[in-house]
């Protein structure tokens, strides 16, 4: 259900799907931070919905094509470059509309395409200088990119540099003041949210535990894990009980943080 970068799959979730543990969906990251940022696109409480679990943490990472001019953070900082969107409330556009409010970088956001696919597609034509998408969906679909330097890989969304990115900055390492720093680690915990399960609120008690208890054989299925390592996946499962916990501590980010956010994004 494309849309605003899934808030409107988040939506449809929350106000529309039935709520009998029929419907369930996966949706970007950063819901509940949409949510603690006043974003007009989220009609939704993150924190009312059903969580079943995670299936993995989630790193997006901007990257840039080799033929353009910018090939670093401190390039964006000197000249302007441009970034497929893929909607308002997606990593795509918050993340650089974040870094150009608070480390003065110039990224021109070309929005208006459905998914990363098309993002990355509109990259290679070279139609916009980068793009962003999870580093799990680069490595395993453009390996070929990768091992012909095609693309230039700026900053990885995590708290801290992963051990297969060592050299690109994470979001949780940047920022020019202690203030800033604060505001670029809110925005990196969506990573620990990941790729998780969710079901609309009001699901009834028994029918959530089941779905919940059902989520973590999956996990632990090896027919399943089996498959998610053929396909050089990531899996780092959490409970729905854990999950339900870090949407929560998102919400509750102390005011100073929230409002320094929003006032970066002119909310």
């Amino acid at each position: 259900m494309p849309g605003a970068g899934s808030l409107k799959a988040a939506n449809y979730l929350y106000e529309v799907a039935p709520k009998d543990g029929t419907a369930l969906g996966i949706v970007v990251e950063s819901a509940a931070l949409e949510q603690a940022l006043a974003n007009p696109a989220v009609q939704y409480d993150a924190g009312k919905f059903t969580y079943l679990g995670r299936i993995a943490t989630s790193n997006n990472i901007f990257m840039q094509w080799y033929t353009a001019n910018v090939q670093s953070l401190e390039d964006a900082k000197r000249l302007e470059t441009s970034l497929a969107g893929t909607g308002p409330g997606s990593i795509a556009e918050t993340v650089p509309r974040l870094l150009n409010a608070l480390l003065g970088t110039k990224f021109k956001l070309i929005s208006g395409y459905p998914a990363s696919s098309e993002a990355m597609l509109a990259m290679e034509r070279q139609e916009v200088d980068g793009a962003s998408s999870s580093w799990a969906a680069v490595k395993v679909g453009k390996q070929a990119w990768l091992r012909e330097n095609k693309i230039r890989i700026i900053l990885q969304t995590t708290p801290e540099r992963i051990a297969e990115l060592p050299q690109t900055p994470s979001l949780g390492e940047i920022g020019d003041t202690p203030e800033d720093k604060q505001v670029f680690a809110l925005y990196a915990s969506g990573s620990a949210i990941g790729r998780s399960v969710l079901a609309p609120p009001g699901v009834p008690v028994e029918r959530a535990k089941a779905l919940r208890t059902a989520f973590q054989a999956m996990v632990k299925d090896g027919d399943f894990v089996a498959d998610i390592q053929r396909l050089n996946v990531e899996l780092d499962p959490l409970s729905g009980e854990q999950l339900e916990h870090l949407v929560r501590r998102a919400l509750n980010a102390p005011a100073a943080v929230r409002e320094r956010a929003k006032a970066a994004f002119g909310r």
